[in-house]
């Protein structure tokens, strides 16, 4: 590939129809730290994060509702639970729970995905973009649970966007307080033993317990990686630490002091909070309450094992599925010497030999290649049924990993036969659609220029039709790889 093209496919999101191949293409990608823009217009348009939490707590209190009469009814003197009986009582709240679910909770979700998707057709920054849906993937969340439905596009649009271009550090604390992160992996419930909520509970015979997810998470997924010296102490201690953070407007009961002034969003609630002086990797955190916490995230952020999971990630995901080592070596220099500056290690990405090689090794995601083909037809949008039909249909459904590890970034999980043809089909029903494109050869000139391989262009000149012209185009080997 040329550099222009390089620039526009590897590290952005594809060439739009239409649109001249960038004439520097290294400082094409540097000026769009200045051009960036949080919040364009489909972003700004998107369901905003307060309504997210405001439907995050109808959720959580038609839910509680619904458990209500059966916990009444085994309170009874003398009541017996009978296994697989009907609870007449509660089929009511039982009903409305799935509507609310079904309905207002996934509309939230289907308008921020079709959002995310206008913005990556239409952005004039596709690099700044593109680490937008690295770092999410990065801290992976999952709408499979419904608590997350409502929030994901939330946790994207409010938590990875305005600090793709700040610091780790900034980014860390965003995500981790997010309330999409915190019911995701239920840190929302999680209860010291010695708190004063743990020993009340205790007092009354109920168990309210320490819940490790989301600490273990932070240290090997989000910060240190796996294997990297970190012991089990080190995430019960990070779990205790954590506690207290929690959403407002989630917990029940007349005394509810979880409520904030925004319920759905980010809560410390100090009579969850596990007292006492903390000991993560070494270090002793002494500090009260929430400070705790944020202090652990604060030095796991500029952490060597940190500098070097970040780096190798970037390298994976922009360079090879087998990160070259040399490049992880200066990236994880520039991570530690700029102290987690992001656009420092970006820069010293563009300006790595390794990420401008002409040939194409990575292979595009599902995400990634319906995002490049909608592109390449000059499309403003993705209808909203759509979107998630095609992406679903590909094998990965926005927003919903299998695992907090995200989706991977190999070309071993994307490229096996039955994805292939899947693409195959959604190639077809992308060319059918596409308005104005009466010439395939025209598109694959701004896309490829004169890279463009002879079998791909062979085929194409070849084609029945230009529909026929230009779904084969988009099932080559030279549009599927980057």
């Amino acid at each position: 590939m040329r550099a222009s093209a390089i620039a526009n496919i590897r590290f952005g999101l594809g060439a739009r129809l239409g649109t001249e191949p960038p004439k520097d293409p290294r400082g094409w990608l540097l000026t769009q730290f200045d051009s960036y823009v949080t919040r364009p217009p489909a972003i700004a348009g998107a369901p905003s994060r307060a309504e997210a939490g405001a439907a995050l707590v109808d959720f959580y209190q038609v839910t509680r509702a619904r458990r209500m009469p059966r916990r009444a009814g085994a309170a009874r003197p003398g009541a017996v639970a009978t296994a697989g009986a009907a609870d007449p009582p509660m089929s009511s709240a039982a009903m409305q729970a799935r509507q609310l679910e079904r309905s207002k909770l996934r509309t939230l979700y289907v308008e921020s995905v079709a959002a995310r998707a206008t913005a990556a057709l239409t952005t004039p920054t596709p690099f700044v973009e593109r680490l937008v849906h690295f770092w999410s993937n990065h801290f992976a969340i999952s709408a499979e649970k419904p608590q997350v439905i409502a929030m994901a596009g939330s946790f994207e649009f409010d938590a990875i966007r305005p600090q793709v271009l700040g610091s780790f550090a900034a980014m860390l604390r965003a995500v981790e307080r997010h309330p999409a992160m915190l019911t995701y992996l239920d840190q929302a419930q999680s209860v010291g033993p010695n708190s004063m909520a743990g020993q009340r509970a205790a007092a009354n015979g109920r168990k309210r317990g320490l819940n490790e997810n989301l600490a273990r998470e932070i240290l090997e997924l989000h910060t240190l990686g796996a294997r990297t010296g970190y012991s089990q102490a080190d995430v019960t201690e990070l779990a205790r630490a954590l506690t207290g953070w929690t959403v407002g407007g989630i917990a029940g009961g007349p005394r509810n002091r979880l409520l904030s002034p925004s319920p759905g969003d980010f809560a410390f609630a100090a009579a969850l909070h596990e007292p006492g002086t903390r000991t993560v990797l070494g270090q002793s955190f002494a500090q009260a309450g929430e400070a705790q916490a944020q202090a652990v995230l604060d030095m796991l952020a500029t952490h060597p094992a940190t500098a070097k999971h970040v780096a190798t990630k970037l390298a994976r995901h922009f360079v090879a599925d087998t990160p070259p080592p040399a490049l992880v070596a200066r990236l994880e220099r520039s991570f530690l010497q700029s102290g987690g500056d992001l656009p420092t290690v970006y820069r010293a990405l563009i300006e790595a030999p390794e990420a401008w090689s002409p040939q194409a090794v990575k292979f595009k995601t599902p995400w990634e290649w319906s995002v490049s083909a909608m592109r390449a037809i000059g499309a403003e949008s993705f209808p909203t049924p759509n979107v998630l039909g095609y992406i679903t249909q590909l094998g990965q459904p926005v927003w919903r990993p299998g695992s907090p590890a995200g989706f991977d970034d190999v070309a071993a999980s994307w490229a096996g036969p039955d994805a292939l043809m899947r693409r195959v089909e959604a190639a077809e029903r992308v060319a059918a659609r596409a308005q104005g494109v009466s010439d395939p050869r025209a598109v694959a000139d701004t896309l490829f220029g004169d890279s463009l391989s002879p079998q791909t262009a062979t085929a194409i000149a070849r084609a029945e039709s230009p529909a026929q012209g230009l779904a084969l185009l988009l099932v080559s080997p030279d549009f599927m790889r980057r």
